[in-house]
Formats: C-alpha cells, sequence, structure tokens
C-alpha cells in the first residue's frame, strides 16, 4: 500500500498536517492537492484540536506546483484543474477555523510559499529562502501569490519576489513581514509547537472569533466568515433551542430572548 502524501495527526490540543513527499521537496500536484484537503477537513472536524501546525517531510517545507504535473495540460485544464482547484484548496486552508501556523524549516518558493501565505502565522529556520520565481519559467503565481500575498505582505514585497525574482533568505522575509520568527536550522517544529502550545492555552471559542473577525477585515472571507460569526451566536442562546424544540413538536414557538 502506498504512503499518504499528506498526514493529519492530534497531539492533544495541537494537529500536525504533513506533506510527504520529501522526494520532490513536497512539490504539490493534483493527489497531493486532493489529500491536503482531506487532511484539512480531518482537522477542521478534530475535536479538541486548537492549533494546526503544517510542515513538510524532508529538506524542503514546499517547492511550489510540479511542474511536470501541470506542463502538458491544456490551456482549459490548466485554468480549471490546476489553478481554481489549487485555490479551492489554499482557501481551505486559509479559513480553517482554527490557527494555523507553517513550520518552514525548508526552502518555499512559489506555491509553497502561497501555501505558507495562507497560514496565520509562519516560523522559518534561517538558511531558508522564500519568493516568487514563477515568471522565470514564463508562467505567474497562480495559487494566490498576486492576491493573498499582496494583502498579507504587501505589494511591493511581492513586487520584488515575481518581477525582480528576489529569493529572500529567512531573516530578511522577517523584516519584510513575511515571516514571524527565525529560528535556528533544526528549531522551526520546536518553536512552531511551543508557540502553539501557547495559543492553545487561550479561550478557544475567543480565538476562533478574532481569527473570523480579522479575516473579515483582511478582506478574506467577509461573506462566509459574518454568517459563521452570527450563527454561532444564535447557537448559543435559547431561542435555537425554543425553535428546535417546537419544530419537532409541531408547535409555535415561544421565543424569549434568552
Amino acid at each position: 500500500m502506498a504512503e499518504p502524501l499528506v498526514t493529519f495527526e492530534q497531539d492533544g490540543a495541537i494537529g500536525t498536517i504533513t506533506l510527504r513527499r520529501p522526494e520532490k521537496f513536497n512539490a504539490l500536484d493534483i493527489p497531493m492537492l486532493r489529500a491536503l484537503e482531506t487532511a484539512l477537513d480531518e482537522a477542521e472536524m478534530a475535536e479538541g484540536v486548537r492549533v494546526v501546525l503544517l510542515r513538510g517531510e524532508g529538506k524542503g517545507f514546499c517547492a511550489g506546483g510540479d511542474v511536470e504535473a501541470w506542463a502538458q495540460m491544456s490551456a482549459a485544464h490548466f485554468q480549471v484543474q490546476w489553478v481554481r482547484y489549487g485555490h479551492r484548496v489554499f482557501d481551505r486552508l486559509a479559513r480553517l477555523r482554527q490557527p494555523t501556523i507553517a513550520v518552514l524549516s525548508g526552502h518555499a518558493l512559489g506555491g509553497g510559499l502561497e501555501l505558507a501565505a495562507a497560514c496565520d502565522l509562519r516560523v522559518a529556520e534561517t538558511q531558508v529562502k522564500l519568493g516568487f520565481p514563477e515568471t522565470s519559467i514564463g508562467v505567474v503565481p497562480g495559487w494566490s501569490g498576486t492576491q493573498r500575498a499582496v494583502r498579507r505582505f504587501g505589494a511591493q514585497t511581492v513586487r520584488r519576489m515575481a518581477l525582480g525574482g528576489e529569493i529572500l533568505l529567512a531573516p530578511e522575509a522577517l523584516v519584510l513581514g513575511i515571516v514571524d520568527r527565525v529560528v535556528a536550522t533544526g528549531n522551526a517544529h520546536e518553536e512552531a509547537k511551543a508557540w502553539a502550545e501557547k495559543i492553545a492555552e487561550r479561550g478557544p471559542l475567543a480565538t476562533e472569533a478574532a481569527k473570523l473577525m480579522i479575516a473579515v477585515a483582511e478582506g478574506e472571507e467577509s461573506a462566509a466568515a459574518t454568517e459563521a460569526l452570527a450563527s454561532g451566536f444564535i447557537a448559543l442562546t435559547g431561542d435555537l433551542k425554543a425553535g428546535v424544540d417546537a419544530f419537532k413538536a409541531k408547535q409555535k414557538p415561544a421565543f424569549s430572548r434568552s
């Protein structure tokens, strides 16, 4: 039986999603994107998980999209099967209910940096390189590198990487706000886990609500976030129970606004 391409594991309040294609530096193809989407669903539904780490197995975090996987696609398939589906999966990561931390123990280039940008926080080891090299091979960032990355890192920083081809080392990326913490080689996972444990000690509902409100302010998902916040508030009231009980009993509900 083939080894899973992406796994989800839970250790108390901390969940870890691991990209497992080290021989390709965890480059993403369609099977990996599907496996990542499944792992994100598992993380979302896991009881007690308050923070999720995203890491890559081996020497790389993620080398981006696997060129061999998309190079032979027709224009139509490239647009729908590659770009749009990749967007859907990355949006799923960005909108996960729990805070997420990208553990950058290896390079994050192209789609790999877009993947890290979809997380809430990023911890990078000092040797890690980050950038958007896509235009060097005649393509453009296609999984939100010109959209979410601009909102989170600033347009000028993305211009330097996407237009100028700059590849940044983690310390410079820290100054520019691309990563949040830089640690010595070999320490990213330990640092990210310690940070996750501190986050997990905070009020879980308040933390999730704060993440949603930040997403609204950032323009990440205003419609879904607004409805989620309102629905969550209503679910905690007596009105919901009164309405459901009346529906089951085929009676008119007596709302108390409690």
